[in-house]
């Protein structure tokens, strides 16, 4: 597929009346209906406190527009930004690329080893390394083919001067146990100012696998904290306990495809849900945040979740959870000059509703919920934020896009 490098704008769109929270420098000011009107799949859930889902609709004063900056990639899934203002930017296929600012596509980073492109499967996250100014360390995570099936993988290796090759590659975590299958990999990347990475690892889908997200002795539905080497932290919370494997820090997801590190240190996370029941979690050490025991939504045929219940005692509850799904991908914490309304504000790409939802906080609630990046009209894969404040996605399709959402001119 030939790729295409493009600088065209092709949306400009005016939202009314601005909002924040978190101390922002914008009025905070619902203007009242949730961005969701449809019926619920879960038609007789209750949430379990008030503005657990459907948090009033918010709207950006600001002007925006879109510009597609390249075209032509094949099924993006992660977006990194480099310090010198180019993005990282991988294929499921297997291909990692760098795109420049001004939209120019490198050839394929040679490499990376071998991925299990199959289904969900592929390469998928891609972070920079916390020490990239000293050893250009890159992680990326993947689908790897392993005896009787596969699993997912964390690699790492040094970034070459001239941006075509990873060195010294190392595989630094393997999730276990492996199975023959093509969904829910995860996974997403995500350091914490004290060098920890965080996975987060689905729990493979199929109704056999899906108990294993409440044991303790397998990586699936958990997240995952480890040291940039690979080494287990000696504060896991179950490091040391017999039967349990020490890299887990929560467990009882889904299939988680975003995490971030708030400003304040706390790691977030969002996981697909069924037909319902996407979650927005914000996951503790050693919590069982309830899949599939509890869950919001229905099962893809309509009947119900196991029990059908949404709450039992020492299982955690969302912070958020949407129904209808949106089917979230990435996301990132704002912290730009370009939005300061924004600041602390959630990002999260949507793929199945073709937008970013900008979820406005406050403390460990949502209030507030808009949909940007309507006009594109495309799977929502990842998110990030520039220098500059102006907001980058990819859009996971055949004919991929990297795009860059600006205030306008």
């Amino acid at each position: 597929m030939r790729l295409l490098a493009l600088a065209v704008s092709v949306s400009l769109v005016t939202l009314a009346t601005a909002c924040g929270a978190n101390g922002q420098d914008e009025t905070v000011r619902p203007v009242g209906d949730p961005v969701e009107s449809r019926r619920a799949n879960g038609a007789n859930q209750q949430p379990a406190f008030a503005g657990q889902t459907r948090a009033p609709g918010v709207r950006t004063e600001a002007a925006l527009a879109h510009t597609v900056v390249a075209a032509g990639l094949e099924h993006p899934w992660g977006l990194a930004l480099l310090p010198d203002g180019r993005w990282l930017v991988t294929e499921r296929p297997g291909r990692l690329r760098i795109i420049s600012a001004g939209g120019a596509v490198g050839e394929p980073i040679s490499g990376l080893p071998a991925v299990d492109a199959r289904g969900q499967g592929g390469l998928l996250d891609v972070v920079i390394g916390p020490t990239f100014a000293r050893d250009r360390l890159i992680y990326w995570s993947y689908a790897e083919a392993r005896a009787g099936g596969n699993a997912t993988s964390v690699a790492r290796g040094r970034l070459s001067d001239d941006g075509t090759q990873v060195e010294a590659v190392q595989v630094i975590f393997r999730a276990l146990p492996v199975y023959d299958g093509d969904k829910h990999f995860g996974s997403s990347l995500a350091f914490d100012g004290a060098g920890h990475l965080f996975i987060t690892l689905g729990e493979r889908s199929d109704r056999p696998m899906r108990p294993q997200a409440q044991d303790l002795g397998s990586h699936m539905g958990k997240v995952i904290r480890i040291n940039a080497d690979g080494t287990v932290p000696a504060d896991n919370p179950f490091a040391g306990r017999a039967g349990a494997l020490p890299e887990i820090w929560s467990l009882g997801h889904r299939n988680i495809q975003g995490v971030a590190v708030a400003p304040d240190g706390a790691v977030w996370t969002i996981e697909h849900g069924t037909r319902g029941g996407d979650e927005l979690n914000r996951p503790e050490a050693g919590k069982n945040y309830g899949w599939p025991v509890i869950a919001y939504g229905v099962e893809y045929s309509g009947g119900t979740i196991n029990e059908g219940i949404t709450a039992r005692e020492g299982m955690e509850q969302p912070v958020y959870y949407w129904d209808p799904v949106i089917a979230p991908g990435g996301m990132t914490f704002y912290d730009g000059a370009m939005f300061p309304g924004w600041r602390g504000n959630l990002l999260v790409a949507g793929l199945k509703e073709k937008h970013i939802a900008r979820l406005v906080l406050d403390g460990d609630r949502v209030v507030g919920e808009e949909r940007l990046l309507t006009g594109l009209g495309e799977r929502i894969r990842d998110v990030a934020v520039a220098a500059d404040g102006a907001v980058w996605a990819i859009t996971d399709e055949a004919d991929g896009k990297l795009v860059r959402l600006a205030a306008a001119n």
